[in-house]
């Protein structure tokens, strides 16, 4: 059984960072990881670990904005495009991948997840494959210093999660620049929180939307009013969005994270048992 994580997320959230985090853990757990590129505007030394698969290699953004003389938004549309016109390219380079975790590292363009036909289409691809699939879906805690902000947030990966249909689990990324102590500047740049204020934004109450402090012009404007309610109510009815917070600084962080990642996929439920191979003299040679 192979298995398959989508690492999505708005631009600057953090994936390619957490890819490489999550490769060091496979590699220091022995397990067997790899990085699959699938962003055609990523630059080599973005990469902790050099990518097994790059869609650099089938369609680049710089390319098609050179010859085609398309923005960037446009180029990079028209690279999936390109890339669902070939997925015979990316089917033969994933086949000689077995049992193995492929972690495919996603562009920060948001309608590729939220209304964009390439991910659902890739995510069928995989799965006829038989490649077992999961998304995670990066903010980073940034988001929470302005509640807007974090709730277009919290929409955007409630599309994303509708539109592909597969396991999926939300992370609040860069909580290591979040504290709880007023004394310390260097950790704090996302802002000062208590771990209650924190817990409201891991599992999204919708109340910190209705009551932005500073915003009493808000009841004033009946339609800006009515929207935000509306929101409110949509969250309510469907709480879809929780989010694992994630410090790179701290191992049972990660670790946390892998074993959600684990437990959605059911890694391993599936494996038979492998007979250790038999012993010969050559296996002692270190030993003398």
């Amino acid at each position: 059984m192979r298995y398959a994580v989508l690492v999505t997320g708005p631009a600057g959230a953090g994936k390619s960072t957490f890819s490489g985090a999550f490769l060091t853990h496979l590699q220091t757990s022995k397990r067997t990881g790899h990085l699959v590129n699938l962003d055609p505007a990523a630059s080599p030394t973005s990469f902790e670990y050099e990518p097994v698969i790059d869609i650099k290699d089938l369609v680049s953004l710089d390319d098609v904005m050179n010859e085609l003389e398309y923005g960037p938004n446009g180029g990079l549309v028209y690279c999936f495009e390109y890339l669902l016109q070939n997925m015979d390219w990316l089917e033969e380079e994933l086949g000689s991948y077995e049992d193995d975790y492929l972690i495919i590292d996603c562009p920060g363009q948001i309608e590729l997840y939220t209304h964009h036909p390439f991910l659902p289409t890739l995510v069928q691809n995989l799965n006829r494959l038989g490649i077992r699939t999961c998304a995670v879906y990066l903010i980073e805690s940034q988001f929470m210093e302005d509640r807007y902000k974090f709730f277009s947030g919290v929409l955007s990966a409630m599309s994303a999660m509708v539109n592909l249909e597969i396991p999926w689990i939300n992370i609040m990324s860069k909580m290591d620049l979040v504290t709880a102590n007023p004394d310390d500047n260097a950790s704090g740049r996302n802002g000062l929180r208590a771990r209650k204020d924190i817990a409201r934004y891991l599992d999204p109450d919708p109340l910190l939307l209705a009551s932005a402090p500073g915003r009493e012009s808000n009841a004033q404007n009946p339609k800006f009013h009515a929207l935000n309610q509306a929101i409110v109510q949509l969250i309510e009815d469907h709480p879809l969005v929780s989010f694992l917070p994630l410090d790179l600084t701290n191992p049972e962080s990660i670790e946390t994270v892998v074993s959600h990642i684990d437990y959605t996929m059911q890694y391993g439920e599936d494996e038979e048992p492998k007979e250790p191979h038999d012993l010969d003299e050559g296996d002692f040679q270190d030993l003398e």
